[in-house]
């Protein structure tokens, strides 16, 4: 297992990270930013907690939390930010916070994440401050990935392929999508995982052609597929990972759609490159089951960014124009759904690196058959 960063590494590349949000903040043309993502506030900070404000501005970054956090804070913050914590309300701390910063007149919001209540808060309690919303400023940061975000990432999908493997092992004709999904969710815990990024996703026979179908007492049955989607987390970082097996014999048509997914998945791993669009990264994925007769099968996008959040920035969809920058971790995930019959999903998680992509789920694309 990689050790982890020495304290001082890890405060340095957080200041780095705050550093180049000032940078944004004066291209928005603001003198202050108010973040109330949490995901946005770890990547800024460390802070892992479930109650916390973020005010960075030119000449401070404080971190408002409340006293259940206050040994927490101190301890994963450091001397990135000044840590106060509020006996109150987190909002009567950020306006004592503000009044005591000078020459901050326009402050910028967090559009995406602030729930109207809170936004009404800053119209009324905030009146004497000017409120301008602002779009995935910390966002933008958090595309390219550092080294140590790679290595956490690949830790979490190391421990994804671990549970995967023991779950495998234990299917069987005639449990259910839950039994499977309480032993595939035991096995994450017994490998590390910090928790569950999302409803672990386990769908047989028929109802694996239901893309984000929920584990449900349908018992597994000889020769059904079996598609499981599921998430680690490591040190806050997501891993997203799903294979598509057989309980049983395949069938010529299991395999043969099977096959058009993997070599989608295969050819998308592939050639995929920081720099291209994420339309044009669909595209391999999708031109190449298309040409194969299934794209009106394939309904969804090919994929999505994945770190602090297992869905993030960047996008990989046919409407998705932006460009995909370097050391930005996505999925690969083609799939074929035919209603009534069932579905196939293979799901990589893939580091852009500088020299081209790096697949950090290490797990066959090959299509297993499992003892009945």
């Amino acid at each position: 297992m990689p050790a982890p960063l020495e304290p001082r590494r890890v405060s340095d590349h957080r200041s780095r990270r705050i550093a180049a949000l000032l940078d944004g903040l004066t291209a928005a043309h603001v003198d202050a930013l108010l973040v109330t993502s949490l995901a946005n506030v770890r990547y800024l900070t460390g802070f892992s907690g479930s109650s916390a404000l973020l005010l960075v501005s030119q000449r401070d970054a404080v971190l408002i939390t409340d006293f259940r956090y206050q040994i927490q804070a101190a301890d994963e913050v450091g001397d990135v930010a000044r840590v106060t914590i509020e006996q109150q309300s987190l909002w009567t701390g950020l306006w004592q916070q503000l009044t005591q910063v000078p020459g901050i007149q326009v402050v910028g919001f967090e559009s995406a994440h602030l729930l109207h209540r809170d936004f009404q808060r800053l119209m009324e309690a905030g009146s004497r401050w000017q409120w301008r919303p602002t779009l995935d400023l910390v966002e933008t940061l958090r595309e390219r990935k550092d080294a140590n975000e790679v290595r956490l990432i690949e830790r979490a999908a190391a421990v994804a392929i671990r549970a995967l493997e023991r779950t495998l092992a234990e299917v069987r004709v005639g449990m259910t999508e839950l039994q499977v999904a309480g032993v595939l969710e035991r096995a994450l815990r017994d490998e590390g995982s910090e928790g569950f990024p999302f409803p672990s996703i386990v769908a047989t026979g028929a109802r694996s052609a239901l893309p984000h179908a929920r584990a449900s007492a349908a018992k597994i049955r000889d020769g059904d597929l079996l598609l499981l989607d599921f998430g680690a987390e490591v040190e806050g970082y997501c891993a997203d990972v799903t294979r598509t097996v057989v309980v049983g014999r395949a069938s010529d048509d299991q395999r043969e759609i099977y096959d058009v997914v993997r070599e989608a998945n295969e050819q998308a791993s592939r050639e995929i490159r920081a720099g291209m669009s994420g339309r044009d990264a669909d595209a391999i994925a999708r031109g190449y089951i298309e040409r194969r007769g299934f794209g009106d099968l394939f309904g969804h996008g090919l994929g999505h960014g994945v770190g602090l959040e297992v869905h993030e920035a960047p996008r990989l969809a046919r409407t998705a124009d932006g460009a995909l920058a370097e050391g930005s971790v996505v999925t690969i995930e083609p799939g074929v759904y035919r209603p009534g019959w069932g579905g196939v999903r293979i799901e990589d998680d893939v580091v852009l690196d500088a020299a081209g992509p790096r697949i950090l789920t290490k797990f066959t694309r090959e299509l297993l058959e499992l003892k009945s």
